[in-house]
Formats: C-alpha cells, sequence, structure tokens
C-alpha cells in the first residue's frame, strides 16, 4: 500500500500544472493613464470574481493602443467603438454589451473665454484630437471640418485628457471632443467650453469580446457585466468610479447584440476614404 502511495505521488507531480486562461480585456483609454486605472480595475476585478473568468487589464497608453493590440491579437475582451468599420467587422469581434449613458456627440470646441466663436476662424490652426483611432472625438469631428473644406494642422494628445491639456495650455486653438468626456472634464478640472459644432448622438462605447474566445467564458464575463447593475456590490463599485471620471452615479452596464451601433456603421458609409 506505502509503495501504490508513493508511486501516485510521484505520477501526480509529474502531470503538468492545469493553468486556468487568462484573458485580457483593453478599455479604449481616453483619460490620463492613472485615471483610467483607478476606474477599470475595480471593474475587472469585480468580473473576474463573479465570472469565475481571470481576467486582466491591459491598458494602453493611448486609444490608438487599444486598437493596435486588437489588430495583433494580444487582447480578448475588449471596450471599444473602433471595430465598427467594413474591414474591421471582418476580425470577428462580437458586441455584448454597453454602458447606460446619454448619447455621446462629436463637438468641436475652445475655451469658453476664447475668441473664436464660429468653425470658420479655424482655418489654418491648429486644432488638437486625441489620436488618429477616436471616432467620435477625430473622426467624426474631423469629417466635418473636411466637409467644410476648412483646413487646420492636426496635433494629436495621446488621449482626451492630453488634447484637453494642449487646449487650455495655448497650444491648440480647438479640439475635437467627446461630449461625454469634455463633461467629465469639466467636473473634474472645472474648465468651461465653447461648442462651436455638435455631431447627431452614438451610443457609448461597446462591450466585445474576441471570436477566439469560448462561448462558456464569454457569456459568464457578460452576465458579471450586466449583473452589476442588480448586486449592491456592484451598484456600489460602479457609482464610486462614476463619480470619479464625471459619468452619472446610474450609470451600469446592459446587453447588447450590437444593433444600437448602426450610426457608427452609416457615418462609414460616407466617410472620406483616409478616415475608414
Amino acid at each position: 500500500m506505502k509503495i501504490l502511495t508513493a508511486l501516485l505521488a510521484a505520477f501526480s507531480l509529474a502531470l503538468p500544472a492545469v493553468a486556468q486562461t487568462e484573458y485580457r480585456f483593453s478599455p479604449v483609454n481616453q483619460a490620463n493613464i492613472a485615471t483610467a486605472a483607478s476606474y477599470w480595475n475595480p471593474i475587472v476585478a469585480y468580473v473576474s470574481e463573479k465570472s469565475g473568468v481571470k481576467i486582466t487589464l491591459k491598458l494602453g497608453r493611448t486609444s490608438a493602443d487599444t486598437t493596435a493590440y486588437v489588430l495583433a491579437q494580444e487582447v480578448d475582451f475588449a471596450f471599444t467603438n473602433h471595430l465598427f468599420s467594413p474591414d474591421r467587422e471582418q476580425l470577428g469581434w462580437k458586441v455584448f454589451g454597453r454602458r447606460t449613458t446619454p448619447a455621446l456627440h462629436g463637438t468641436l470646441v475652445v475655451p469658453a473665454d476664447s475668441p473664436i466663436t464660429d468653425l470658420a476662424q479655424l482655418e489654418g490652426k491648429e486644432v488638437g484630437f486625441p489620436g488618429p483611432e477616436a471616432f467620435i472625438a477625430y473622426k467624426v469631428t474631423y469629417a466635418q471640418l473636411m466637409q467644410r473644406k476648412i483646413n487646420v494642422r492636426t496635433v494629436f494628445g495621446g488621449n482626451m485628457d492630453g488634447a484637453f491639456a494642449q487646449l487650455f495650455s495655448g497650444k491648440v486653438a480647438a479640439v475635437g471632443a467627446n461630449s461625454q468626456l469634455a463633461e467629465g472634464y469639466t467636473k473634474r478640472e472645472g474648465k468651461a467650453f465653447r461648442v462651436l459644432w455638435t455631431s447627431e448622438g452614438y451610443h457609448d462605447l461597446a462591450l466585445m469580446v474576441a471570436p477566439k474566445v469560448p462561448e462558456r467564458d464569454a457569456q459568464a464575463v457578460a452576465r458579471a457585466f450586466v449583473g452589476m447593475a442588480s448586486d449592491p456590490q456592484g451598484r456600489e463599485i460602479l457609482a464610486s468610479v462614476n463619480k470619479l471620471i464625471g459619468l452619472p452615479a446610474d450609470a451600469v452596464f446592459v446587453a447588447s447584440d450590437g444593433r444600437e451601433y448602426a450610426a457608427y456603421r452609416r457615418f462609414y458609409q460616407t466617410a472620406p476614404a483616409s478616415l475608414r
């Protein structure tokens, strides 16, 4: 019996350990890294615990980094609106949720005390944007400038906070912005804007999953995100992190099949080729 026990023990030691699958979640970095991490880390920790699926946050320095991770197949879940162009939809990522915030609008803004009161006055001036992948803040707003044949010199700030910092330091005359992030910046930093132009409304960014993730794990993660709304612990976490970035306290995640993102797809049907 002792020999058998010893043999079984030796055999078990020889077997390779079964590693738990670890997935990476990359949200588009809309604010500075510290603020973005403070928002997402408690959410990711909650979702990992409730779903039983191990998830780690992979946060890029710029909004374009997230898309680079997706295109390089380095991440498994994302919070993004960078994947609705015809080419990128072929990658097979699926929407499973969204955040219940008011509609997002692309806006072209200047400081409230700026002498600029009309878009035409931006001709020849430097205009800031988060980055070339920012759908609402760059593609939508820059398309409007192109449509009006207003020539500007583009300056990328890396993320929305970076672009706002350039605006209030005087480096750029105006900024292409996401209305939600402009409102949040005003609440956090006390800076006031004058809005020169506003686009149609778009839904907030989408929670998406890569086609390589097994359905069982994808559904578990989706249930955990959506379940935060009905769980006291989840609602407490969301209320806390929402306040941090200036979102409504009652903003939660809800299920989505992606149909709400038709406005994004319509944009690409008529957008200039350089913005697709």
